[in-house]
């Protein structure tokens, strides 16, 4: 997949390079997720590296593509991968005190995330996501709300039983609405304190779509 990744982006830049001044949007964004703190104890190996993600976006004319390859982590555990409106984290890494517990604001489902018998974890997903990805619903009186972060959270609770994890409290941050706790995420970036899936923002915050 890295062999892809780099073609992809190889390209998606020369398009970026050719485009006219002053029109030309961002082709192509790359960032990690970090670790939760509370869990990374049983989302890696004991004893072994930290688990790490790295994703690239790449921008298309109808919806775009994004490559997730999380490396590090423990064999065969099965994640469940979400955008969502809020990061626990500041863009140093550092909790926000100002972070309500569980509450990641808009959530939307995109993907479930397998780890092979060595720790390793590749999705590719195409849809809506740099600058525009949204939901909204008018019968609950929500308005359009971007979801420019990423995460993925443990599917099954008991992967996080013994980090101290409720288990007969779920997330509902899978199909069955019976997850485990957050395992990692985007962080906010430091100039906008939106996430990474925003790449245009406007001065008062928001993103310019």
């Amino acid at each position: 997949m890295k062999r892809y990744i780099a073609i992809a982006v190889c390209v998606a830049g020369s398009l970026a390079t050719a485009a006219s001044p002053g029109l030309a949007q961002q082709k192509v964004v790359q960032f990690d997720l970090v670790p939760n703190p509370k869990f990374v104890g049983c989302l890696g190996v004991q004893g072994g590296p930290e688990p790490t993600a790295k994703v690239t976006v790449i921008r298309g004319k109808l919806n775009d593509t994004l490559f997730l390859e999380a490396r590090h982590l423990r064999p065969n555990l099965g994640f469940d991968l979400f955008t969502v409106q809020k990061s626990p984290f500041l863009a140093n890494g550092s909790a926000d005190p100002a972070f309500v517990p569980n509450d990641f604001g808009m959530a939307w489902y995109q993907s479930d995330l397998q780890a092979d018998g060595n720790g390793r974890a590749d999705v590719e997903i195409k849809t809506i996501l740099l600058d525009q990805t949204f939901g909204f619903d008018q019968d609950a009186s929500l308005p359009p709300t971007n979801t420019f972060h990423l995460g993925f959270w443990f599917n099954n609770p008991k992967d996080a039983a013994g980090c101290h994890f409720d288990v007969t409290h779920p997330t509902p941050f899978n199909g069955e609405h019976q997850a485990g706790p957050l395992a990692m995420i985007s962080l906010p970036v430091a100039d906008t304190t939106l996430g990474p899936l925003c790449t245009n923002p406007n001065s008062n915050g928001t993103c310019n779509p």
